[in-house]
């Protein structure tokens, strides 16, 4: 069982490097872990999201916060 399906999601990116490898992946893990489905079935119903969407859409989000992080620099060069 794992604590925190977001959690979980982004450590697979992160580790993984890439969106397209987590995603597969976790599409992978699904398959074999029927807990771990329904946790995601869950998480997807109280974030509004469709299974199909649900991780994609935390991947554009995490990807977005991390482009955010960028932005907040200042260029010393200007």
């Amino acid at each position: 069982m794992y604590n925190d399906i977001e959690t979980f999601i982004t450590d697979l990116i992160r580790q993984s490097g890439s969106y397209d490898i987590a995603r597969a992946e976790f599409t992978r893990i699904l398959a074999d872990d029927p807990e771990l489905t329904m946790q995601y079935k869950e998480w997807c119903e109280e974030n509004g999201y469709t299974e199909r969407t649900g991780f994609d859409e935390l991947a554009d989000s995490l990807r977005d916060s991390d482009d955010s992080v960028w932005d907040t620099l200042n260029d010393f060069d200007e």
